[in-house]
């Protein structure tokens, strides 16, 4: 590709729908092509480093202490809600600087709308599952059941309609883009076989991320299990206490335990050596020097812990995440819990099942091998393929 294109990204301020293209942008960057993101600059001290030039909106979208909503319909509603917001302010800003090509994630409605507008091509970023052959009939029937389901509905036609797209529904629209990169491994997708082929598996793109710092094993520690959360869901002390008395004490184990903003340290009680607790931690670094993983599940979490090799004790907490879960499971990476069990001999059996298993891990490797193949270059050369 010896052209500089311009290449805009639209995005929504979600840490979990941040990261996973990143290190893609940064490609793109190095090889010559401007590339903008339409993004809320609460994410850009995430998005700048690539390189890449942001170009800002005001979400309304949950960013800081919101829950976000656990009802299905009301989850699209806040999506939606925000795409009708963010699309006169994207559309203004790129009418006189208009890209030769649209990247957008999932949740980036107004990118397609723009692309469809304009005549621009569009490829979707998408950090968790893509449809399969019939997730019409299935799960977007049962979402057309529920509760308010028919005016969330209604209200999305109409906005499309409003803005000049025809041809597709609600369902086709926002499920069945032109064309995807699915930023997941492959092992995570229900019914792969039957996805698209306008849609590639790319897998996670982590990149080193060395801005977000490092994180060194200390001397002494033989082995090391991270526990972690993500962002969202982590006022969960009862676990955390759980968690150290499981695995402290373990010979040759070190506890790094990441506790998030929403727990007091004080709620831990005394924390014995060999633990160290911290609000964040850089994840990617500490899974690279891991030999076990405790988390939530969440898409991000569980793409990392594959592309690492690291076996996963899965304690799901919301929305995708017991599917997420179950699927690590039927890979053999993994055992799932509930969280709220706090059972600290089921935590310490799951550790030592899984870590002492030669089978988990010879999958471990396959699977993180096959990963470590692909990635942001790989992508980028996907994307470049799309540009007129």
């Amino acid at each position: 590709m010896n052209r500089r294109a311009h290449i805009a990204m639209v995005g929504v301020p979600a840490v979990s729908h941040t990261l996973p293209s990143l290190e893609i942008l940064r490609e793109l960057v190095r090889r010559g092509h401007r590339v903008t993101v339409a993004n809320d600059p609460l994410v850009a001290d995430l998005i700048t480093p690539t390189g890449a030039e942001l170009v800002p909106f005001t979400t309304t979208l949950p960013t800081g202490d919101e829950e976000w909503p656990q009802d299905p319909v009301e989850g699209m509603d806040v999506f939606l809600d925000d795409a009708i917001n963010v699309l006169p302010v994207i559309g203004d800003a790129y009418d006189a600087d208009r890209p030769d090509l649209f990247l957008y994630d999932i949740g980036g409605y107004a990118a397609r709308v723009l692309a469809l507008r304009w005549g621009i091509p569009s490829v979707q970023l998408s950090p968790t599952y893509v449809a399969w052959a019939d997730h019409e009939a299935t799960v977007a029937a049962w979402l057309a059941r529920q509760p308010g389901a028919a005016e969330h509905f209604a209200r999305f036609d109409a906005w499309l309609a409003e803005n000049g797209v025809t041809g597709l529904d609600h369902t086709t629209f926002a499920g069945r883009p032109d064309r995807a990169l699915a930023l997941i491994p492959r092992e995570m997708q229900p019914f792969a076989d039957t996805v698209s082929d306008t849609v590639t598996f790319v897998g996670p793109c982590p990149g080193d991320r060395a801005d977000q710092g490092e994180w060194r094993r200390p001397a002494g520690a033989e082995k090391v299990v991270l526990v972690s959360l993500g962002t969202a869901y982590t006022d969960r002390p009862g676990f955390y206490r759980a968690c150290v008395e499981a695995f402290a004490g373990l010979p040759g184990w070190h506890v790094v335990l990441q506790i998030g903003r929403y727990t007091d340290p004080a709620e831990l009680g005394e924390v014995p050596a060999g633990v160290e607790v911290h609000p964040w931690v850089p994840q990617l670094s500490v899974l690279r020097q891991a030999d076990a993983f405790v988390t939530h599940a969440g898409m991000g979490g569980a793409s990392e812990g594959l592309y690492c090799g690291v076996p996963m004790i899965a304690v799901p907490q919301a929305v995708d995440q017991f599917d997420n879960a179950d699927r690590l499971v039927g890979l053999g990476v993994a055992r799932r819990l509930d969280d709220r069990s706090q059972d600290p001999a089921a935590l310490r059996s799951a550790l030592l099942e899984l870590t002492s298993d030669p089978e988990v891990a010879a999958r471990l490797a396959d699977i993180s091998a096959r990963l470590r193949s692909q990635g942001a270059s790989y992508a980028a050369d996907l994307v470049e393929a799309e540009l007129p």
